[in-house]
């Protein structure tokens, strides 16, 4: 890295720049409102520091120098870095600019996350947002490496080097094949759907709710029937469509209007939110982020049944269905 040896501020860059513009330390001086021989003493400074003269003095004035020439294109360039530098850093600790990384498990065509994210850009619209969806230990992973700014995930776990807040909850529907007989029915129990065949995504979140699954199951007493498929969501309903099984989704996930699937309720279960974040992570745009989730935490907040500040595994904390 080249070490600059030089006493030259940005102070001598707006004296050097005003004089060349005027042709006159006078009117520079005018314009900085500052004595015209302070004017003259840094220009000199700054002719020392380079070794070389940046004008010619004459009776009306002054005129450039080729050196000085050179030079007041090289200020110049100077000047507006450091001056678009500040207006970004300003910027950005207003959030009013900037950057943000979001990680995401759950959907963000309505629900919680739709509403957060509708009041963010309302408030914060140059605030670059890039999304990434994926599973919660990846996202971890990122947070540590400051890939991401935050992630929204289902549970808690042992995360010591992360922060956590409880943001809301959703309820956990059961995805059918509108023509299936328990679409009759209102709300479902583990009892109604225990002897169906289940289609999940086959991703790393999976073995968690495969787990889930036998286990709520095998509490109703039946071996469930599991079919892990490598696709998406989307598709993965398709299939549901077809008749090929019953899926569990959020409830953000059920306004999504695929032809041949309808959506009810599990009674009694409820899936917990979390954002998940580095403490060291000083963005402001982040903080301001955090900062409206928490509000909008608090304006739809609902008790919580059987809270527990202990980390869990399970993708879901069991709760009562009076919400």
């Amino acid at each position: 890295m080249r070490k600059l040896n030089s006493d030259i501020s940005v102070r001598h860059l707006e004296y050097f720049i005003t004089s060349a513009e005027h042709g006159s330390f006078r009117k520079a001086a005018a314009i900085l409102c500052v004595q015209e021989s302070s004017v003259s003493r840094r220009i000199r400074d700054v002719e020392d520091q380079i070794g070389a003269s940046l004008f010619v003095r004459h009776p009306g004035g002054i005129n450039l120098t080729v050196a000085g020439q050179r030079f007041l294109r090289r200020a110049r360039q100077a000047l507006d870095h450091i001056c678009d530098g500040a207006a970004e850093v300003a910027a950005i600790g207003r959030a009013e600019g900037g950057y943000l990384k979001v990680g995401l498990f759950s959907s963000l065509s309505s629900g919680f996350l739709a509403e957060l994210f509708q009041k963010y850009d309302a408030r914060y619209g140059t605030v670059h947002v890039d999304f990434a969806e994926g599973e919660a230990h990846s996202h971890i992973a990122a947070i540590c490496q400051f890939q991401l700014d935050v992630a929204f995930v289902i549970g808690i776990s042992d995360w010591e080097a992360c922060d956590t807040a409880y943001l809301w909850s959703e309820r956990v529907l059961v995805a059918l094949p509108e023509d299936h007989v328990l679409t009759g029915m209102a709300e479902l129990t583990w009892k109604h759907i225990r002897d169906e065949r289940f289609i999940i995504r086959d991703t790393a979140a999976a073995s968690r709710i495969r787990d889930y699954l036998v286990r709520r199951i095998r509490e109703v007493g039946c071996e469930p029937r599991i079919e892990p498929q490598r696709v998406g969501r989307y598709k993965l309903l398709k299939f549901v469509a077809s008749g090929r099984g019953l899926t569990l989704v959020l409830e953000s996930e059920g306004l999504i209007k695929i032809p041949g699937v309808t959506f009810r309720p599990l009674g009694g279960e409820f899936l917990d939110f979390y954002a998940v974040w580095s403490p060291r992570n000083d963005n402001p745009a982040f903080l301001t982020l955090l900062s409206l989730a928490r509000t909008i935490a608090r304006s739809v907040a609902v008790p919580r049944l059987e809270k527990t500040d202990e980390p869990t595994s399970e993708p879901s904390q069991i709760r009562g269905p009076s919400r």
